[in-house]
């Protein structure tokens, strides 16, 4: 009688315990600020895209530039460096700045190096097979004025169970033609994490 419980308790236990481990998802707002792990996230992406454009969008670069060129500035966005030692793809954060200016209609967006060739390609391509009504034509491109680019860094504290990582995001917006760095901003996130 008991090497008949024994197993049945097993494959009861077994069965209880499976039943426990299922896995459940819940849809939840995108703007929902989540933080799960203490890593970064895409909440601190979104945060530092809104500082940024917040800041830079009508500093003395751009009213300047207005003023004297009496059309909206362009702007590519460049590489957003990451030395920090996670890993953290910078493109939503460049997505969202690009999506921020063109909004704003105050500033023109141009496509990055790897989006122009891609571009190119296309174009070359039409000029084979396209209706000439339709064909687009070359050098008719529209340059950067400037380039904003960014860097990521980290330094992280930890004693014991707690831990604290400090990011601190630069921005950086380059005249192209004179090299001039016309406006520099910053953004800075802190999270304790206690285990």
């Amino acid at each position: 009688m008991k090497k008949q419980i024994l197993p049945t308790l097993l494959l009861a236990s077994v069965i209880l315990l499976g039943s426990c481990a299922q896995r459940q998802v819940t849809r939840i707002s995108p703007n929902k600020k989540t933080d799960l792990s203490g890593r970064w996230n895409d909440t601190d992406n979104r945060m530092v895209a809104q500082d940024m454009i917040e800041q830079s969008i009508d500093e003395v670069w751009r009213t300047d530039f207005v003023k004297t060129n009496n059309r909206k500035p362009v702007v590519i966005v460049g590489q957003v460096k990451n030395n920090t030692a996670e890993f953290i793809d910078p493109i939503a954060m460049i997505k969202q700045i690009e999506m921020a200016y063109v909004n704003s209609g105050k500033v023109t967006v141009v496509a990055t190096a790897d989006e122009r060739k891609a571009i190119r390609e296309e174009r070359e391509d039409q000029q084979i097979f396209a209706d000439p009504e339709t064909r687009k034509k070359w050098a008719k491109e529209k340059g950067a004025d400037f380039m904003l680019n960014g860097v990521i860094q980290s330094v992280t504290d930890q004693y014991g169970k707690t831990k604290v990582v400090a990011y601190q995001v630069n921005y950086e917006l380059i005249n192209i033609e004179t090299n001039e760095k016309v406006w520099i901003g910053e953004s800075k996130i802190k999270k304790e994490i206690k285990n």
